[in-house]
């Protein structure tokens, strides 16, 4: 028996940053956000007599003998997470396995692949074990393990975007309300987007936990022009929505580019030299807008490139040595099955 899952990567097309608590809680956030056809990936097969934990993609793997409680020491941890949660709140008995993941994006890439991996991982013991959870219980339990077990700094966006998948305008209120609407979007208009939109990969990775955490400071202090600047990407969220709901999609770049400016006033360390260079280059061969993907700091970025203009920004990006990546919007979330 081998039970395997996957959940889909995102991009956040807007509204970045206004999940994050204590902002949610306080003012409420809105995010349109995407996913796209890559995914993490875990499998899970029987072993009577040991836990393994292994990660293809990084090349990490673990050994325990089967307990009820896995160690938590920064290796593998989403993994040993996901395990010790569902065995102590379902009480269930220890049980040997070997999970096995891969991530197609590397860490630290923005396009939500730690919190997507999260999903996949609970998606196969789920299936596995024949738990009783929904899509909301699913991406709940999956933002609770990461940001209250393991301590990960972060969003509530990507469990959602992972769970549900396709393009959602989510909500996020105090005490941990998420309320997800799927948009029903015509197809000719989501082609246009997908065609217009590049995506490049910075060269660099990042932590967004030191991001996130200097941002939930400045709305803690009140510091008026960070708040402000969120409260215009919470708006940007709207635009976005009307734009690509009634097809004005060429809308899109002005969106993006406003929505950008803001987000760098959230905290310190979301852009650099290296992240302006890729931008005003792809501004000169043709975008009219663009953003980093996640938190900021590094990873994915996409710009949206009018007409035809995306070939000219990409050859442009290819003389820098710069990679850019082909991309179709999915519209399921997570799946899960047992073969």
């Amino acid at each position: 028996m081998i039970v395997r899952s996957k959940a889909p990567l995102r991009l956040g097309l807007a509204g970045g940053g206004t999940d994050v608590s204590p902002y949610s809680d306080l003012y409420g956030g809105c995010i349109l956000n995407a996913t796209i056809n890559l995914y993490a990936r875990a499998s899970i097969t029987e072993n009577e007599k040991e836990i393994v934990i292994q990660a293809s993609d990084i090349g990490l793997k673990e050994t325990y003998p089967i307990q009820k409680n896995l160690p938590i020491n920064k290796k593998l941890d989403l993994a040993k997470g996901v395990y010790n949660r569902l065995v102590n709140e379902f009480d269930l008995q220890p049980r040997g396995f070997h999970i096995n993941t891969f991530v197609e994006a590397p860490p630290g890439s923005g396009l939500g692949s730690s919190s997507t991996l999260v999903v996949a991982i609970l998606g196969a013991f789920v299936e596995w074990l024949k738990l009783p959870l929904g899509e909301y219980d699913i991406a709940r339990l999956a933002y609770s393990i990461e940001r209250e077990d393991l301590a990960l700094a972060g969003g509530k966006q990507d469990q959602y975007a992972a769970t549900f998948g396709g393009f959602n305008f989510m909500e996020f209120y105090k005490d941990e309300k998420v309320i997800v609407n799927p948009l029903r979007i015509k197809q000719r208009y989501r082609n246009e987007l997908q065609h217009n939109l590049l995506l490049l990969y910075t060269g660099t990775s990042r932590e967004s936990a030191n991001i996130i955490h200097t941002q939930s400071s400045n709305v803690q202090k009140s510091k008026h022009d960070a708040i402000e600047a969120t409260h215009q990407i919470k708006k940007s969220s709207l635009l976005m929505k009307e734009a690509i709901l009634t097809g004005k999609i060429d809308k899109i770049g002005n969106i993006l580019h406003q929505s950008w400016q803001y987000k760098k006033q959230m905290a310190i360390g979301i852009t650099n030299s290296h992240i302006d260079q890729l931008y005003q280059t792809a501004i000169k061969h043709g975008a009219n807008g663009g953003k980093i993907s996640g938190a900021g700091g590094g990873g994915y970025m996409f710009f949206y490139c009018p007409k035809n203009t995306k070939y000219r920004v990409k050859e442009a990006f290819d003389k820098m040595g710069i990679q850019t990546f082909p991309f179709e919007f999915t519209v399921d979330g997570l799946y899960s099955y047992t073969i």
